[in-house]
């Protein structure tokens, strides 16, 4: 077929997916993940919408131009770190939107899609018909880790008061441009900050939100620091706005870059993990936390630039 091609993974391209597709086929980070949510890639024969999924030497790749986008990719059970009757914990791979609309950008399949449909395939959901799911908190596209829904609407307005009062623990992973310093970064972010882009307002501005962002540095790497930031507060684009401003932009962003003088060091996606998350549960008042390791293409990126 014309709009058809078939590639086969070279040792050298062995790993994710989606860098197995950039090598093969010379294209971008971004155009290569595109082509696999959006159903065009097939991997030794199979569909596979996951950008991370591993490649090994042999494995062909097929990328299929008019192939149809799947309507929603099922989620797996390893996938699901906590459910019960009032809330899931979820592991969020990268690449996908929490919900249908983010950045005015329209999505058909979305984690919030997903976590409903595993739901309905539970023993439970035949006789309790579509069940209910609360958005209390959303993590960027490309960040990939830990993500809370609610089930019930007494959960989801006790968790949602627990992010207003900033009590919900927040980690997150990033890899960062730079020699970065641990430190504290306080701001006023605004919607524009003049260049059209989300961030800090110069002095006092109305309609702008206090965001503070704690930032620990955790090792220092080639070009970049791998840095632990704990949030405070939880605004949007919060973090990205934070190191890119303090002139250490996260790698693999697209938009925080603007102001950075510096080369770009390469990356998949956005460098960016939600490893803890911790908060009082809704119903029992149990404290519950959580851990998840940075995922492949992030490690790998690590590992990468280690000195």
């Amino acid at each position: 077929m014309e709009n058809t091609r078939t590639k086969t993974v070279t040792p050298e391209l062995e790993g994710p997916l989606d860098r197995a597709v950039r090598g093969l086929f010379g294209i971008s980070w971004g155009k290569a993940r595109d082509w696999i949510s959006a159903g065009k890639v097939r991997l030794c024969a199979e569909i596979v919408t996951e950008p991370t999924t591993p490649t090994a030497a042999g494995n062909e790749i097929v990328f299929e131009e008019a192939a149809r986008r799947p309507r929603v990719v099922a989620l797996t059970d390893d996938r699901v770190i906590y459910a019960d009757a009032h809330l899931v914990v979820i592991a969020k791979p990268a690449g996908i939107s929490t919900v249908p609309y983010e950045g005015g950008e329209p999505a058909t399949d979305t984690l919030e899609g997903r976590v409903r449909a595993w739901l309905e395939r539970r023993p439970a959901a035949s006789r309790a018909g579509r069940p209910n799911l609360g958005v209390v908190q959303r993590l960027d596209k490309e960040t990939s880790g830990l993500i809370v829904f609610t089930r019930t609407w007494l959960a989801k307005k006790a968790l949602a008061s627990q992010f207003r009062r900033h009590s919900v623990h927040r980690l997150y992973l990033a890899i960062a441009h730079g020699d970065v310093p641990t430190r504290t970064i306080r701001s006023v972010l605004i919607a524009d900050r003049g260049d059209g882009l989300r961030g800090s307002a110069r002095g006092a501005t109305a309609g702008g939100r206090v965001a503070v962002t704690h930032v620990e540095r955790l090792e220092a790497l080639r070009g970049a620091t791998l840095v632990a930031c704990r949030l405070e507060t939880g605004r949007t684009h919060q973090i990205r706005i934070h190191l890119s401003e303090a002139r250490h932009p996260i790698v693999g962003d697209r938009v925080y870059v603007r102001r950075y003088a510096g080369p770009l060091l390469d990356a998949p996606r956005l460098m960016l993990h939600a490893s803890e998350l911790g908060f009082v549960h809704p119903a029992t008042e149990r404290a519950m936390r959580w851990e998840l390791p940075m995922p492949d293409d992030m490690r790998q990126t690590w590992q990468g630039l280690r000195r």
